[in-house]
């Protein structure tokens, strides 16, 4: 797989990574993560609150074989108890308490990413960016990025530590970071990590109503997004993919993550999934070259279609770009 190089810090990655947030046990996290690198992943996303740290514990374990191979990004910044998340904690003691035990979990020397998850309104950015600082200046870690953080904080952060990736949601389906946060990670020379770059599986063509989101352990059915309105709404989005993809002999996923990898030579986008077949169809967009003619198809449907509904439930919603 083509690499890509995060920030101006020298961090190089492969073109699609692997977002390891849904793995929930050892037994489907193992072999999937060491697929992914059979076909050329090197950058993995891991969080201590994934799982309840207990996600860091199978990318560790699936990555020791290989460490030299790959880059791990991992996060801290939330109170975890009991394995739940409880509250913001990006205090500079329970940050380096936190980096201690992931790298123990990690079974690793150091961690290639380490981001802050979501701004903590009780510390100045200054002081978390001073604290990982000195992290790196101690061996345990390579670079700082930032999660769903707002332009000030990355302009505040950035004057202390310079931020080697941003990450956040986008996909065809949410693309406010276009406004305001991308041209900030541009003019900063700031990676940018997506998530959900098939908006939550809705590009991949197989949500058409809610009841495809209501199962049992289904978060996405929770989100305001994922109502019967605005899934039909955003139906005409899918079937632009569709043909595009029918062109390439691809699929609508696909061509999903080909747009981010050929709108932004910046971006490197970390689908999740739990399944290998699916893990070969993400990695299989970085082979796919749109034409102009397509971006342009795509951008103009695009810009024409307006999404409804927040990201999240309210209470998740203020965690979001402080």
């Amino acid at each position: 797989m083509d690499k890509r190089i995060l920030g101006s810090g020298g961090l190089e990655v492969s073109a699609v990574g692997l977002g390891c947030m849904s793995l929930t046990t050892r037994e489907e996290a193992l072999p999937l993560i060491r697929r992914a690198v059979d076909l050329g992943v090197t950058f993995f996303d891991t969080a201590e609150v994934y799982g309840g740290r207990t996600n860091e514990t199978f990318v560790g374990e699936a990555l020791e074989p290989v460490r030299d191979q790959v880059k791990i990004a991992t996060k801290f910044g939330f109170n975890i108890e009991g394995g739940v998340q409880n509250g913001a904690n990006s205090k500079p003691d329970h940050i380096r308490e936190v980096v201690d035990a992931s790298l123990t979990r990690l079974r690793t020397d150091h961690i290639d990413l380490l981001y802050q998850h979501r701004v903590d309104p009780e510390v100045p950015i200054e002081d978390v960016a001073g604290t990982v600082k000195e992290l790196i200046e101690a061996g345990k870690v390579g670079h700082f990025g930032l999660s769903e953080a707002g332009v000030d904080v990355i302009r505040r952060a950035h004057a202390v530590q310079p931020v080697t990736a941003l990450q956040s949601e986008y996909s065809l389906w949410w693309r406010e970071p276009e406004q305001e946060i991308l041209p900030t990670l541009r003019e900063l020379g700031i990676g940018f990590v997506p998530f959900s770059p098939l908006g939550k599986g809705f590009l991949t063509g197989n949500i058409t109503s809610a009841a495809d989101v209501s199962g049992a352990g289904d978060r996405r059915s929770i989100f305001p997004r994922f109502t019967d309105e605005t899934i039909q709404a955003s139906q005409g989005l899918v079937h632009l993919l569709e043909r595009i993809a029918k062109r390439h002999g691809a699929t609508t996923g696909q061509i999903a993550i080909a747009w981010i990898l050929a709108e932004d030579p910046n971006a490197v986008p970390i689908p999740g999934t739990r399944r290998i077949e699916r893990l070969q169809e993400n990695v299989g967009g970085a082979n796919v070259t749109l034409s102009a003619e397509d971006l342009a198809e795509i951008q103009d449907a695009a810009t024409a279609f307006e999404l409804t509904g927040d990201r999240y439930p309210e209470a998740m919603q203020r965690l979001i770009n402080r």
